[in-house]
């Protein structure tokens, strides 16, 4: 007997210490306590095993999962909110808690019958109640998403982020528009990216809170980041649509026009940068407060919350990176380019935990994907030079439009050279030639593609340079665009890339042309003009003089009758083709004339013969190269 009213002592105190201690800390002092005042109350005795077989030892349990069932069931049934009350709610989490200590308490020995029916009741008692926390959890979040205002926000930050706010274009005093439908707000650009958006206020977070600690120690973590990032992810959403962003697929972005796509890519390139500076990390904020230490569940949360914006981004920049290579589209490809790698550390710092490690990793690999596009589309260039077609001569030798595209669009690319370098350098340090060769140690990838691009151009204009039949015209062809070429790699970027030694090459080059002009084109009327002692013979002066004249006159009327059409594009060059010409053709042909007139017979009567004064014959080279219809100018 007095053993039963021992054991029965024991569990009284056992209850007591269940009752009274709110948490496990509170329990053992309690437990503590119990076994100083009287040695029958041993920690060892109040933790042995219940026997099965001894009803009255899981009397206790079942008066405990009553009383909490009756008090949670009434919180499950509510017809209103529980947290419209601060103190039905503070009930409700304590009765939670105590039916988490009793599973707690009673798990080690749930392996005996009774105490298992009694855990299973348990188990349901908590499913119920944790489906009405999921309940109320995402009642906290959505009353405070209909108290967010969006608009007031971002008007509140204007000072400070550069006129960031989602007003509508068309109707600035109304919300609805003439046909009753909502206006949907567009947002305006930003300069400043130190915003952080508290869209839930801090009591709310506090809430929230309470119940994730609730939710995730009893094992329903998953849940309680699925209606968090079900909540959330509506208002992130709605954020980034309100940035002018549209949700397209890859497939219908590739399917736009390329002046849509420009429009878009603009689009993106602000909203990209918003999301990943201001709204990301304010999800991340928000997140990391809700489930303070509770990491794994914040994580899965955010990641749960952001996975479709962000994969909405992505396949955005995906999908310009694996569209058309056209060379227009280099600039914009490199806009998106250097918008996400700019990005990159955000993405690293904002998505650095484990289960958003693919959307980081994508975002990486569609990074590298834009500079093989870049690459690509250098490669489509060079294509672009080696088909056209050398067929057709351009009238008068002029500047051909191959000439003027390619060296205007290599000069504009390199406007981003410090990108290309980037780009080409990641193509690794065994890079080649794009003919197969090493190239210098001291020469970038970027220049030696630069440097391939002009060698493919070159040999482009030379097959070109060919269809000319006349060897003169095919120096002034080759003479317009070498010298167009040298121009503008000085006038840029291109002059470092290339360096000095190819400038002066090529320059020489350019020289070269001239003198092949001069020699193919004048050679022969000098030629006519050179006097010999056979010449000046009194016996034959007279008739060689004048048949002389004659030819001259004829050759230098033929050349510059076809040379008229002529075009040189550079005014420079035009001044310096045409005293170069003067310069050796004026002092032989004064030269001859006086000789031709010291001649008696001749000089009598030399105006018969001469049809050109030496002011004549320069006033006609001063004619020379103009072009049949002002084809001189158009240089740019």
């Amino acid at each position: 007997m007095a053993e039963n009213g021992e054991d029965k002592l024991i569990a009284v105190a056992r209850h007591i210490a269940k009752t009274l201690g709110r948490t496990e800390t509170m329990t053992d002092d309690i437990l503590q306590i119990f076994s100083t005042f009287d040695g029958r109350f041993s920690r060892e005795k109040m933790s042995d095993k219940i026997d099965e077989e001894d009803p009255r030892s899981y009397a206790v349990l079942e008066h405990t999962l009553k009383s909490l069932d009756r008090q949670i069931s009434q919180y499950v049934s509510a017809d209103q909110p529980i947290w419209s009350d601060l103190n039905e709610s503070a009930a409700f989490l304590d009765a939670i808690d105590e039916l988490l200590a009793t599973i707690r308490d009673w798990d080690p020995i749930a392996g005996e019958k009774p105490i298992a029916a009694f855990l299973d009741r348990a188990d349901d008692l908590l499913q119920q109640a944790m489906f009405r926390l999921e309940d109320e959890f995402r009642w906290l979040i959505e009353r405070s998403g209909e108290a967010f205002d969006l608009n007031r926000l971002y008007e509140n930050k204007t000072e400070a982020a550069g006129n960031f706010s989602f007003d509508s274009e068309d109707d600035e005093d109304g919300d609805v528009n003439e046909d009753g439908e909502d206006r949907i707000p567009v947002a305006h650009p930003i300069s400043d990216y130190d915003i952080v958006i508290d869209a839930l206020p801090s009591g709310t977070i506090s809430d929230l809170h309470e119940i994730a600690k609730r939710m995730v120690a009893a094992g329903f973590e998953k849940e309680c980041a699925h209606v968090y990032s079900s909540c959330r992810r509506d208002f992130l959403e709605e954020s980034i649509s309100r940035l002018g962003l549209q949700r397209l697929s890859i497939e219908e972005v590739q399917k736009m026009a390329w002046s849509e796509l420009e429009d878009e890519i603009e689009r993106w390139i602000k909203g990209a940068n918003v999301a990943l500076r201001i709204l990301f990390p304010s999800e991340r904020r928000i997140c990391d407060r809700i489930f303070f230490g509770l990491s794994s569940a914040a994580d899965l949360s955010f990641m749960e919350v952001c996975r479709g914006s962000t994969i909405q981004l992505l396949n955005f920049a995906d999908a310009v990176a694996i569209g058309s290579r056209s060379p227009e589209r280099l600039f914009k490809i490199l806009d998106v380019f250097e918008t996400l790698r700019d990005l990159m550390p955000e993405f690293e710092a904002v998505f650095s935990d484990q289960y958003c490690a693919v959307l980081r990793n994508e975002a990486a690999t569609i990074w590298k994907r834009l500079g093989e596009a870049i690459r690509g589309i250098f490669m489509e260039l060079e294509n672009l030079i080696r088909r056209d077609p050398a067929k057709a001569a351009v009238p008068g030798g002029g500047l051909h439009p191959i000439t003027r595209y390619v060296m205007n669009y290599l000069r504009a690319a390199c406007g981003s050279r410090q990108t290309l370098e980037q780009v080409f350098e990641d193509n690794g340090p065994d890079y080649r030639n794009p003919d197969g060769t090493d190239r210098p140690l001291s020469s970038s990838s970027l220049s030696v593609q630069i440097t391939w691009i002009m060698e493919l151009l070159e040999s482009n204009l030379e097959a070109k340079s060919k269809m000319y039949r006349d060897t003169a015209l095919s120096s002034v062809f080759l003479m317009n665009n070498g010298r167009y070429i040298v121009q503008k790699v000085k006038d840029s970027e291109l002059a470092s890339l290339l360096g000095d030694d190819w400038i002066r090459k090529h320059t020489g080059k350019v020289r070269q042309c001239h003198v092949n002009y001069q020699r193919s084109s004048w050679s022969k009327v000098l030629a006519v003009l050179k006097l010999d002692s056979n010449s000046l013979a009194p016996n034959t002066a007279s008739k060689v003089l004048k048949e002389k004249l004659k030819v001259f006159t004829q050759y230098f009327d033929e050349i510059c009758r076809s040379q008229s059409t002529w075009v040189v594009a550079d005014e420079q060059l035009r001044m310096e083709l045409r005293i170069s010409v003067a310069g050796n053709l004026s002092p032989a042909y004064r030269n001859f004339l006086g000789r031709f007139q010291n001649v008696p017979e001749l000089g009598k009567h030399a105006d018969k013969y001469i049809k050109y004064s030496v002011e004549d014959i320069e006033a006609r080279v001063n004619e020379l190269f103009q072009g049949s219809s002002g084809s001189v100018g158009g240089r740019k």
